[in-house]
């Protein structure tokens, strides 16, 4: 047996054996578009797996990761979603900011910051977007300013100075459960698009701080506004030197698209079986149409699947290549396209809330959040226009 087949069998056995008990409930709750479910259930889930060493098992052993290899780490992804555990709470500090800092960070914030991502013990969320400056994270307005001498508010501040932040983030995906944020903001005054930009953490529970919830279609709020007014963090808090948060950023981005996709697959298969099962199950199946629908989702789920595959190869060779945009813009269609699709093998029944006020059915939630699933972690619009540009070469879009 092959150390991968042995690491799944062992990611395997121990979720089996720990999905018991108290955790049993918990298998299949949250996800996009339900992450209000359970979620302190699943907060202490995340934390049990912490115990046992199971939450940032690709990083390093010296950061408290397992060290485990990008197979293993596939491995282990598509065992967790086979299990239809629960969606973790904790992914944007493991997946996104941890690696952010193993790569870029000091020894000091490494210190400070990566045992309690591991522990779960301090949740993150990331403010990048903002009203005028979504999928175009070069026109990020808020700023942040060096104040060496004044007054700190900031729970946590020390000698050195501090940044004080102000301007609005939104589609902060779970601020308002998070403890800290890590903050795209211009510090060069007078600076413009990628220049001047710096990436700092900023903790939430403080003066200056006001998070927003944004209420959905589907009538849930894990979006969110983030306002900061003069809200303050350390100096040393900031991730890379001033000004190069541009190159921060895109780093992050390319760590939010890694090995983690693999598993989202396989709850995209789970979530087309289901679409089978009722189209069987009610008579839908019989439609031609519908069937040959059916049958285009799983040619592109195989797609999607060979793709990410494709991408891996590039992130193990060291050079991501334009298969992270591809990927983005493909998956996400196929998901909204399958949302429409149950929504038509439901039939008229669909059209029918489960209960009042507004209580929705998987099939309902499925349709109304996949809507979102073009327009957040880079618009569909902006994947093309960077594989337009950027991999095809071909002349840029006209700006003002």
């Amino acid at each position: 047996m092959s150390s991968v087949e042995e690491f799944r069998t062992e990611v395997r056995s121990w979720l089996r054996g720990n999905l018991t008990g108290e955790f049993a409930a918990l298998r299949g709750r949250g996800g996009p578009g339900r992450e209000h479910e359970a979620f302190a259930e699943r907060l202490a889930w995340e934390r049990h797996m912490a115990a046992a060493g199971w939450t940032c098992v690709g990083w390093p052993k010296e950061y408290g990761g397992r060290g485990a290899t990008l197979e293993q780490q596939v491995a282990f992804h598509e065992e967790y979603a086979l299990a239809n555990a629960p969606a973790r709470v904790n992914h944007i500090g493991e997946q996104l900011l941890g690696p952010t800092l193993i790569a870029f960070g000091t020894p000091e914030q490494r210190e400070r910051f990566l045992p309690r991502i591991v522990a779960v013990d301090e949740l993150w969320c990331q403010g990048y977007s903002e009203p005028d400056a979504g999928s175009d994270l070069a026109n990020v307005r808020t700023r942040a300013e060096r104040d060496d001498g004044g007054t700190s508010r900031s729970s946590e501040a020390e000698s050195g100075g501090e940044w004080v932040v102000t301007g609005q983030k939104i589609w902060t995906s779970l601020a308002h459960e998070s403890d800290w944020c890590f903050v795209v903001a211009r510090t060069e005054p007078g600076s413009t698009r990628h220049r001047g930009l710096s990436c700092l953490l900023v903790p939430l529970d403080q003066p200056g701080v006001e998070i927003r919830p944004i209420t959905q279609l589907t009538g849930t709020s894990e979006f969110n506004e983030v306002f900061f007014d003069g809200a303050r963090t350390q100096a040393s808090h900031i991730v890379g030197a001033p000004g190069e948060g541009w190159k921060v950023a895109m780093a992050t981005l390319g760590f939010e698209r890694g090995v983690s996709t693999l598993g989202q697959q396989v709850g995209f298969r789970r979530e087309l079986e289901s679409v089978i099962e009722l189209a069987k199950r009610n008579g839908a199946a019989r439609d031609p149409l519908i069937r040959d629908r059916i049958a285009q989702a799983w040619i592109g789920l195989e797609i999607i699947r060979g793709n990410a595959l494709r991408m891996l190869d590039g992130v193990a060779a060291g050079a991501p290549g334009p298969e992270a945009s591809i990927g983005k813009i493909f998956w996400a269609t196929w998901h909204r396209r399958l949302g429409e699709l149950a929504m038509d093998v439901c039939g008229a029944d669909g059209m029918l809330a489960a209960g009042e006020p507004y209580d929705l059915t998987d099939w309902q939630r499925l349709f109304l959040f996949t809507r979102s699933d073009t327009i957040y972690a880079g618009s569909n619009e902006i994947q093309r226009n960077i594989i337009a540009e950027r991999v095809l070469g071909l002349p840029k879009e006209v700006r003002p």
